[in-house]
């Protein structure tokens, strides 16, 4: 049977991807992270041999289901995802999962559970059509993407050499295109360390943390030229408003085209280190996501097999590098061919409006379908 003959429905897929939905999984709550797991294991068993992998350094587990195939341990493709968010518990009562025609609302629907979804009722079509993959195929689930991936990366480096490709369903691009490269990402702790007083008796005799990051912040993101791009997205500081605050935390992120502008980017972002005037500012490094550069001949062959299915079924799959990281950062750096942003069409990710075109989930099925069984076989 043909692969793009397959029958997808996306009214049915929706259902089926509500559940994963509701089961809201924040980074930092592993418990959260690990219920969702459970669901996905609970679909992928009745199709794979399933593993539970133990969490560490605080975050949930991973998940991995091993397909059922001759050449059962043999290099194959790897579909490799995360189910955790960004969005905490409580996001469903502010989005709450709503089709509005031909759009679907809710928090990780775009990032990434759609595309995962849309992943595994590709097995479970193929699986049912009694159609075998030419090459063996691995499912990793993992809880941490969210953040940088610190407590799976080796998991998924180990994962992605035992195999000739990477499929990774992230949010497709804007246009509907695939991603075939990604910049470099680094992520930084900032910590000033002042002395509090009492701001009301005592106020010149503090010196104040809060105040030295707001003018460090602002220089921070004044760095931001072409070549590298430099941004805060977390603070917290401060214990009493009547209090002159002694320690204020925050996180930044650097993002570059080239491996060689995010280390002279890091270099600028160290620099800032130091003390004045009492508070001392401190910079330490956090995890990094290394440049994917889009000139993999292993990843191109595989994109032009992509891209002629995309054909046969009605679109054009542009291709090109991407910002914003993905664990395809990883394998693509590795030298293994890999293929991004292959999950649905939508937008609004890591906002209050995420949502997905629902017609891309049975799209992105068939596309997804049809690429395993053409990798490793004949034409």
């Amino acid at each position: 049977m043909d692969p793009l003959k397959l029958p997808f429905d996306a009214d049915d897929m929706l259902s089926g991807l509500r559940p994963w939905i509701e089961c809201e999984s924040p980074t930092h709550d592993a418990a959260a992270v690990d219920r969702m797991m459970d669901l996905a294991a609970h679909d992928l068993a009745q199709m794979a041999e399933i593993e539970r992998i133990p969490g560490r350094m605080g975050f949930g587990g991973s998940l991995r289901a091993r397909f059922p195939h001759p050449r059962q341990g043999a290099p194959g493709i790897l579909i490799l995802g995360h189910m955790d968010t960004v969005h905490p518990v409580g996001t469903l009562s502010k989005l709450p999962f709503r089709r509005e025609g031909d759009i679907c609302f809710g928090p990780g629907i775009m990032d990434m559970k759609g595309g995962n979804y849309a992943a595994v009722e590709a097995l479970r079509q193929l699986q049912r059509a009694g159609l075998e993959t030419p090459l063996p195929v691995t499912v990793l689930f993992t809880p941490d993407e969210e953040v940088g991936t610190p407590s799976t990366r080796e998991l998924i480096e180990a994962e992605a050499a035992r195999h000739k490709y990477v499929l990774v369903p992230e949010p497709a691009r804007d246009d509907g295109g695939a991603v075939i490269g990604r910049y470099a990402i680094a992520r930084f702790n900032l910590i000033a360390e002042g002395q509090p007083s009492h701001a009301g008796a005592r106020l010149s005799e503090g010196r104040s943390a809060i105040a030295m990051m707001a003018r460090k912040l602002l220089e921070i993101e004044a760095m931001t030229g072409e070549d590298c791009t430099f941004s805060v997205g977390v603070i917290r500081g401060g214990e009493w408003v009547n209090c002159v605050s002694s320690l204020c935390k925050a996180e930044a992120l650097s993002m570059a085209k080239t491996q060689e502008d995010l280390d002279r980017g890091v270099a600028r972002m160290m620099a800032l280190a130091g003390d004045e005037n009492g508070v001392e500012f401190r910079i330490t490094r956090g995890v990094t996501r290394p440049v994917w550069a889009p000139d993999q001949s292993g990843t191109m062959a595989m994109y032009d097999i992509a891209k002629d299915i995309a054909r046969d079924l009605g679109f054009d799959l542009t291709a090109g590098s991407a910002g914003g990281g993905s664990d395809g950062n990883f394998t693509g750096a590795m030298g293994i061919p890999t293929l991004d942003s292959l999950g649905v069409r939508g937008k609004g990710l890591h906002t209050l409006t995420e949502h997905i075109e629902v017609a891309s989930l049975a799209e992105r099925g068939r596309l997804l379908a049809a690429l395993m069984m053409r990798l490793g076989g004949q034409g």
